[in-house]
């Protein structure tokens, strides 16, 4: 099977590592293994790079983390170290005496001591004639660094037991098929049939002894979901809905680097006990009506939780289960009290490989005839988008909340009250609220600030989930609808430091509360919980023993599905008496019928 683009990076990873390390669930302890592995992958890191991925008070870093750094560390190449090798070349011959290197190598950039610089000229010196034929030096670099990638990469492909190790151990959300097949947009379908679980034994065939397979402990888990999962639910919409008290909310995930999904999150006030109709869907930006927005086919869901704003603790109450097309709903009572709502997706559908680099960088500002900056046409769309996703209340005016948020996640910053009466002095205000033209106009202001310098902008635009297309690859927007009978509740946007943590628990209690546990044979105090909602199957580890475990998934027998983890094998391992969601898996193309067949196996501690 012919492998993607994202698949063929993480082997690459994952034989570098293996060069160094006997396993990728080893940890890095210091910075010269971080540079070893790093050199092993055909980078050069300088000393100022690894100071920034090794900043004091680092005592390890893992395999995912290595991954990451190994993205923003691009490969040296061969002509670029040519050029830098001429520009000392003070003769034009082709050639640097030892002179001349170690001039260069212990006056600039980072020192070297004048034996290092022997030790470098000795290794340099390939026709030992005491001159660097730095083409000839060029050439036998570039071949070493090819074949020390290809002999670890052949090693890996070969060595059945390196097959069987992870590729690292922390959730990734950025989604990658489990088949190589192309991803298709969410759509009106055929109604889905009723699923199809059998839970077994891995029954492969082994030349393993018994006992050799019993200490391993394979645990199988195999689903068959039928296609047109996006039919009408069964959760009826009440009949008089429409004289309800409604509040609408809008919000947005983003994406950040780590492969942390953030968003806002909400806190709910009920004065009274009533019932309670509640919805969540994405939000569709696009003015053309036969083209919707891109995000649509990413799933969404609100965790109700009881719980202070200020601890982790909470409580589940309960979550938007059932599905009608893109709607995912929940229907019941609620007592009087205050209560969170968190967003929630799997994160099956952020997809990472759409940080890929644009090939083209729109322009954010013209000057005129007359030599005054303006705002371009796309610009301004994308701002009008994000004004959008910005207006929390969907009222068409933002507020001095709602603009704080849209400055904590740009700059960090807020504005006080005394900036926010300036704004309103200087640009297009209505009830005292700021306009989408005095959005646009503010923007302008900081152009003119910088006298046309985008670098500000399109900081703003990143940290929104915009590329530099202008397209919003790293943000998707969605909106909530919160329905009360008897009583009007009071709904408001808040920044939790505790959300994501809050978010986890939910989500784990939520599985755990709704699956049946199994433990992997001869470990019966590590179990497994796998739920099966109408849209996605979601698992938790739950180790209750008093040592840590780490557990082998191989999802390679799945079929048209993707995995917030974004690989088809990896481990993940748990921390003693706690419990971890493994991983989220959905349809790739919701037409069709998918299967999900996962083996967790326990990985014997060295």
């Amino acid at each position: 099977m012919q492998r993607s683009e994202e698949e063929r990076f993480y082997m690459t990873c994952r034989a570098a590592y293996l060069s160094v390390f006997r396993s990728s669930l080893v940890n890095m302890t210091s910075k010269d293994q971080l540079c070893s592995v790093l050199q092993q992958a055909g980078r050069n890191p300088s000393q100022k790079a690894l100071d920034k991925y090794w900043p004091p008070g680092t005592k390890k870093l893992n395999f995912d983390d290595f991954c990451e750094i190994l993205k923003k560390e691009k490969t040296a190449e061969p002509d670029q170290l040519m050029r830098i090798f001429k520009k000392f070349d003070t003769n034009c011959d082709g050639y640097i005496s030892h002179d001349e290197l170690s001039r260069i190598l212990t006056s600039s950039g980072e020192k070297m001591s004048p034996k290092e610089v022997d030790e470098v000229f000795s290794l340099a010196d390939v026709n030992k004639d005491g001159k660097l034929d730095y083409a000839e030096f060029c050439r036998l670099l570039e071949s070493t660094v090819e074949q020390c990638q290809t002999a670890a990469l052949e090693k890996l492909e070969a060595d059945a037991k390196l097959k069987r190790q992870n590729f690292g151990n922390q959730l990734d959300n950025s989604p990658q098929s489990l088949e190589s097949q192309p991803e298709l947009p969410a759509s009106e379908i055929q109604p889905r049939t009723e699923p199809e679980t059998t839970q077994r034994k891995d029954s492969r065939s082994s030349s393993r002894p018994s006992s050799a397979r019993s200490r391993r402990s394979p645990l199988s888990t195999a689903i068959t979901m039928g296609s047109g999962s996006t039919k009408s639910g069964r959760l009826a919409e009440p009949k008089s809905l429409q004289d309800w008290h409604h509040t609408l909310m809008r919000g947005c995930f983003y994406l950040e680097e780590d492969g942390t999904i953030v968003s806002l999150q909400y806190r709910l006030i009920i004065p009274e006990t009533t019932s309670i109709y509640l919805t969540i869907r994405p939000l569709n930006l696009s003015p053309i009506p036969d083209k919707p927005s891109p995000w649509m086919c990413v799933d969404t869901a609100l965790y109700v939780v009881t719980g202070n704003e200020t601890k982790e603790d909470s409580n589940l109450v309960c979550f938007t289960e059932l599905r009608d097309k893109e709607r995912f709903l929940w229907r019941g009572e609620l007592n009087a009290g205050s209560y969170l709502l968190l967003p929630f997706t799997t994160g099956c559908r952020l997809m990472k490989r759409t940080r890929k680099t644009t090939t083209k960088t729109a322009q954010l500002v013209n000057r005129t005839q007359s030599g005054e900056l303006e705002l371009t046409k796309e610009f301004k769309a994308a701002l009008s988008d994000i004004f959008e996703v910005i207006d929390l209340d969907g009222s068409g005016l933002l507020s001095l909340e709602e603009y704080n948020f849209f400055e904590q996640r740009t700059s960090g910053e807020k504005c006080d009250e005394d900036a926010w009466a300036i704004c309103k002095e200087n640009f297009d205000t209505r009830k005292n609220e700021l306009t989408r033209q005095g959005f646009l106009e503010l923007n302008l202001m900081e152009a003119n600030d910088r006298e046309g310098d985008p670098r500000d902008l399109w900081l703003t635009l990143e940290a929104m989930g915009y590329n530099r297309s202008l397209e919003m690859v790293e943000g998707k927007c969605s909106f909530f609808v919160f329905y009360c009978e008897d009583v009007k509740a009071t709904l408001q946007a808040v920044h939790l430091d505790s959300g994501i943590k809050m978010l986890n628990s939910a989500v784990q209690r939520s599985i755990t509360s709704k699956a049946e546990a199994r433990s992997l044979k001869g470990h019966e105090n590590v179990l497994v919980y796998t739920y099966k909602g109408e849209s996605r199957i979601s698992s938790v580890i739950a180790n209750k023993s008093n040592q840590k475990v780490t557990v082998h998934i191989n999802n390679e027998q799945s079929k048209n599905c993707v995995s917030s983890r974004g690989m088809s094998v990896f481990a993940v391992e748990v921390p003693a008496r706690t419990k971890m969601v493994c991983q989220h898996v959905m349809a790739l193309n919701e037409q069709q019928e998918w299967t999900y067949n996962c083996v967790e196996t326990i990985i014997p501690s060295l």
